[in-house]
């Protein structure tokens, strides 16, 4: 116990160090005064993953429908009060669009700094859904994009919560908490075999997504150019990020919805040479390549 009080106490002094002192209006807040509760998860997080893949490898998939409806359902709903919270707070305290510093909005603050937790505490509970993919066996979307975004807003936003809780850091998650009513109501509806006809829009969310990141940078680059106080380094920090986002996600759209066999390809099935139940067999292997193909995206 005390060698793991001296840790934490180093690591907290080495993050003060880089990052200065730390916004006393959250000391004492859930998980915030020290990184290791937040580092510990993550590193629970990613061992789940691995673990977990080699664990299902040679056991049936769970259907976890009923859970996941109840999942994504909760995270909708949450998601839908972050979203209308921050932008009740902003507007009734004059935030400006612009660029919103730290202090000047008095109480409006605290408020949205309280509405940003429980966005930071929402990073923790989106570990879910890499744990259902695991259980589902859904092995295809486990890719480096959706590992990496999942663990690094976690630790991300401890950072933001600690030195930056309000003013111009709300506007990100403003969009984010709107892109996650839609994203979590398709995941809830895409669990439920006769919605699923309804579902059509799934490539407009993703274009959403990027609209989302592209719309963060320009909001955060705009504090940069106009500057009102806030720090110069998470403007920079925050921009380099959702870049990377940006890059992941235009590729992750290309390999998607850019290169996949269209309809034609499907029926160009070679003259008949053998017929079974009224097709060619050939049919039956290009029908089942596709097939696999969609169930694995």
């Amino acid at each position: 116990m005390e060698q793991l009080k001296a840790l934490d106490w180093e690591i907290n002094t080495f993050v003060d160090y880089m990052f200065g002192p730390r916004d006393s209006r959250v000391r004492g807040w859930f998980l915030l005064d020290s990184y290791l509760p937040t580092f510990f998860l993550t590193v629970v997080y990613l061992l789940s993953i691995w673990l977990g893949t080699k664990f299902m490898k040679n056991r049936p998939a769970f259907s976890l429908r009923g859970h996941l409806i109840v999942y994504n359902l909760g995270v909708t709903v949450l998601s839908l009060y972050m979203l209308i919270e921050l932008m009740l707070s902003s507007w009734e305290g004059g935030y400006n669009l612009q660029c919103q510093n730290l202090v000047s909005a008095g109480e409006t603050d605290i408020r949205v700094a309280k509405v940003l937790w429980w966005y930071y505490f929402s990073k923790a509970i989106e570990f879910m859904d890499t744990i259902f993919f695991v259980l589902r066996k859904k092995n295809s979307q486990i890719t480096f994009l959706h590992v990496y975004h999942h663990a690094t807003m976690f630790n991300i936003w401890w950072c933001v919560l600690n030195w930056i809780p309000c003013g111009q850091s709300f506007f990100g998650p403003t969009l984010n908490s709107f892109i996650h009513v839609l994203m979590y109501s398709y995941y809830g509806f895409s669990v439920i075999p006769s919605m699923r006809k309804y579902l059509w829009w799934k490539k407009y969310l993703t274009q959403a997504q990027l609209i989302q990141f592209l719309l963060t940078i320009i909001h955060t680059l705009s504090a940069a150019v106009k500057p009102c106080g806030f720090p110069f380094g998470c403007l920079m920090f925050q921009s380099s990020y959702m870049a990377t986002l940006v890059i992941l996600f235009i590729n992750f759209y290309i390999k998607t919805y850019q290169k996949r066999p269209s309809r034609t390809d499907m029926k160009k099935v070679p003259p008949v040479t053998e017929i079974r139940n009224g097709f060619h067999k050939d049919y039956f292997t290009a029908a089942n390549g596709v097939l696999n193909n969609k169930k694995a995206q």
